[in-house]
């Protein structure tokens, strides 16, 4: 299945029914009168989030969404039918935004939520409605309520624990294949991953799960490279896990190019708690490995790991550091609730 995580598509709820002018006429029958039905109410468009998808995929074949109207009244007091509601299914972690692609409508995050996000028009009033004693043959009948009708965006932004960040080939997604089942490309070539890849992963006693995304470069917030537009995937997780290649000549600005895009970005991504690890430290051998890990910590002042997601050098340490911070992460949610 192809990874689509945008789509712009056009929703309507149905109009309402128009009433009915009708009047009651049978021989032999006295005391006619009006009997006109009022009309059905149009079917609302609904967005629900279900287990089944992980992608926008289905909207790049249909982009046009409509409830049904609802039926006119009709003589003999008989209201018109409802509308069927439109219901639109979409992977959890999907956000409804306005045309200007900024101003965020909804955002689905709970499995099998749903939300009323266009109701549907009412019905008009039939003229039975207006019969009165000083107005005993109404010929007054009111047209069905429009529905609403948006033009909107749908955005995936995938539900993960932890994220990984790191310039292209810095083994994000051998990392991920080494702790999960998750199966994405790999090659030693720059931008292997074109879409982001999810896992889940176990630390002990503790699952988790873990995204990896496409490779940053200087400037991708300027659209170089893939640009930042999958950072959006991992604005959700409570920790990130920094990958750098160990093997490379300059750690330091390598480290120093992903937080400067972190950072251009925005979104808070910068400010989230960051587990740093040294990868493909199986290469170098443990005297390098060790010596490259001092020269980032003298840099950037923060713990460095040294790990090899070939080897499985330091990865459960690794795994656990992470499950340590969402585990903290989560009992913080807690207790915001109380």
């Amino acid at each position: 299945m192809k990874f689509l995580d945008e789509a712009k598509i056009y929703l309507k709820s149905g109009d309402g029914g128009a009433g009915c002018v009708s009047f009651r006429r049978e021989k032999f029958v006295p005391m006619g009168g009006p009997d006109g039905g009022n009309g059905g109410r149009g079917g609302d468009l609904i967005i629900e989030t279900v287990d089944t998808l992980n992608t926008l995929i289905d909207f790049r074949y249909q982009q046009h969404y409509k409830a049904e109207n609802g039926r006119h009244g009709m003589g003999r007091n008989r209201t018109g039918a409802d509308g069927d509601d439109c219901i639109i299914k979409v992977p959890a972690g999907t956000e409804i935004l306005d045309e200007d692609k900024e101003t965020v409508l909804a955002d689905l995050t709970e499995l099998g939520k749903s939300i009323v996000f266009l109701k549907g028009g009412d019905g008009g009033l039939g003229n039975a409605h207006y019969k009165s004693s000083t107005n005993q043959a109404p010929r007054k009948a009111l047209p069905g309520w429009p529905g609403q009708e948006r033009t909107v965006w749908l955005r995936l932004k995938l539900i993960a624990d932890s994220g990984i960040v790191g310039l292209p080939n810095a083994g994000k997604s051998t990392f991920l294949a080494a702790v999960s089942r998750a199966k994405p490309k790999i090659a030693d070539y720059p931008f292997t991953t074109l879409h982001p890849n999810l896992g889940v992963v176990k630390a002990g006693d503790f699952d988790f799960v873990l995204a990896d995304i496409p490779g940053l470069i200087e400037g991708a917030h300027q659209g170089h490279g893939l640009g930042d537009r999958f950072l959006g995937h991992v604005e959700r997780t409570a920790v990130l896990l920094h990958l750098i290649d160990a093997t490379q000549d300059d750690v330091v600005k390598a480290y120093r190019t992903v937080r400067a895009e972190l950072e251009a970005y925005g979104q808070g991504l910068a400010a989230k708690p960051e587990i740093i690890a040294l990868n493909k430290c199986d290469a170098l051998g443990p005297e390098l490995s060790a010596e490259q890990a001092r020269e980032l910590k003298a840099a950037i002042k923060k713990d460095v790991l040294t790990v090899s997601a070939v080897s499985g050098e330091n990865v459960q340490k690794t795994l656990f550091a992470l499950a340590r911070a969402i585990e903290a992460d989560r009992k913080k949610g807690e207790e915001a609730l109380y």
